[in-house]
């Protein structure tokens, strides 16, 4: 289990980023409209982090389900990833970030595969902020497939039912080199975690937001961060037993 700590700024922020369609549809716009307007928040919270220090921000860019959108919606959204690792490359160079990503890469089409894996390859050597898009991601389906590798290690003997402990099922998610989350942030005032990062959560401040995702910026970055800060993490216990650890 994490130990306590009195350390302000999250090592890793996690984002929901909802309300691109709400956005797009206040304004007479079509969805792909919110959704363009989304990835230059995308471009402000990753620059915010990198220069606030902070190692891991982990993105909810398009989830299993999303996959059951119209074609259209879809097809664009592919597009515009696209779009956004050929634009975006020099900027994470610049900033230090590598690019990491978690969930059914397979899914993905060809070109947006590609243009995935070239980046990831391009800035795997930054030493900066880890920017780890989520995408193709269920939980559900990564701690299905979690089991179902353990399941298989001790089918083949190398691994005893009885002896299947929490390290282990880490280690089999695809987040299994990564801290995880202090902060959790959702965007539009929604009040779910919307099969994210389940299992990883679980001690994970929450913190949530009103605006919609194509208005965040770096001042409301900055107000989660300061939220975050007040926050006293106990991980179970109380606040005399927190006192004491910090002390000793």
């Amino acid at each position: 289990m994490t130990t306590p700590e009195k350390n302000p700024l999250p090592k890793h922020v996690a984002v929901i980023m909802d309300g691109n369609g709400r956005w797009a549809r206040a304004r007479g716009l079509g969805r792909l409209e919110g959704h363009r307007a989304g990835a230059k928040a995308v471009r402000e919270i990753v620059e915010g982090c990198a220069k606030r220090g902070i190692q891991y921000l982990t993105l909810f860019s398009f989830s299993t389900e999303n996959w059951n959108r119209s074609r259209d919606e879809v097809a664009g959204l592919m597009k515009l990833f696209r779009r956004y690792l050929d634009s975006e490359l020099q900027s994470l160079t610049e900033n230090n970030v590598r690019l990491r990503a978690i969930g059914d890469i397979q899914r993905l089409p060809f070109t947006v595969r590609d243009a995935l894996e070239r980046d990831i390859e391009r800035t795997k050597d930054n030493s900066g902020l880890n920017l780890v898009l989520a995408i193709s991601y269920g939980a559900r389906e990564e701690i299905l497939r979690a089991t179902r590798r353990l399941a298989a290690e001790a089918a083949a003997g190398t691994l005893a039912p009885d002896a299947i402990s929490e390290e282990d099922i880490s280690r089999s998610l695809w987040t299994a080199d990564m801290p995880d989350p202090d902060l959790l942030i959702r965007t539009s005032g929604e009040l779910r975690v919307s099969n994210f990062l389940l299992w990883q959560i679980a001690y994970a401040e929450m913190v949530i937001v009103p605006e919609y995702w194509p208005e965040f910026d770096d001042a409301i970055l900055q107000r989660c961060l300061d939220e975050y800060a007040g926050r006293e993490r106990r991980f179970g216990l109380t606040s005399e037993q927190l006192e004491k650890s910090l002390a000793s």
